[in-house]
């Protein structure tokens, strides 16, 4: 899947994004792209610092990558666990936000769940990252709560419909 981007305020200027299936050879850009996000920098460095996204959970899971066609510049990616249906991860460059990567990735996680006959997406958010997914659609449905040590705060649970 191949789609366009207009940078805000860039008038005409738009980039091309394509989504690809993730391979093994990523796993380290993976890794780095989740362990450098500033979504998680202050309170919730500790979740992410000894993060990875290996070749096996590549393997395992579908996880899709978006990428600047030319370069493989990696702009962002998420990985749609099938049963039962949720978004395990989902994460954009910190030099990408604001491109409308988050939204590609999104739609394209719609199309591959579709392809799946899912109707729903589950999805327990970071908490800064909320507004995003009801942006998208995402309904809230509770709050899984804090789990010390491994997860030290209350993270809101959504779904996202699968039209």
């Amino acid at each position: 899947m191949t789609s366009s981007i207009t940078r805000p305020g860039g008038g005409e200027r738009s980039e091309t994004v394509r989504i690809r299936r993730a391979t093994a050879r990523d796993a380290k850009r993976l890794t780095r792209l989740v362990r450098t996000s500033r979504a998680y920098k202050g309170p919730y460095a500790a979740m992410v610092a000894g993060y990875r996204v290996g070749p096996d959970y590549i393997e395992t899971h579908q996880v899709f990558a978006g990428v600047e066609p030319g370069t493989d510049r990696l702009l962002g990616f998420y990985s749609l666990i099938l049963a039962p249906p949720e978004l395990d991860l989902m994460f954009v460059a910190d030099d990408a936000q604001g491109l409308g990567i988050g939204r590609l990735l999104i739609r394209h996680l719609r199309d591959e769940a579709r392809r799946a006959g899912l109707t729903g997406v589950r999805i327990v958010s970071h908490p800064p990252a909320e507004g995003f997914y009801r942006s998208v659609g995402a309904r809230r449905t509770g709050t899984l709560a804090a789990n010390p040590p491994a997860v030290m705060w209350d993270r809101p649970e959504l779904v996202l419909p699968i039209a």
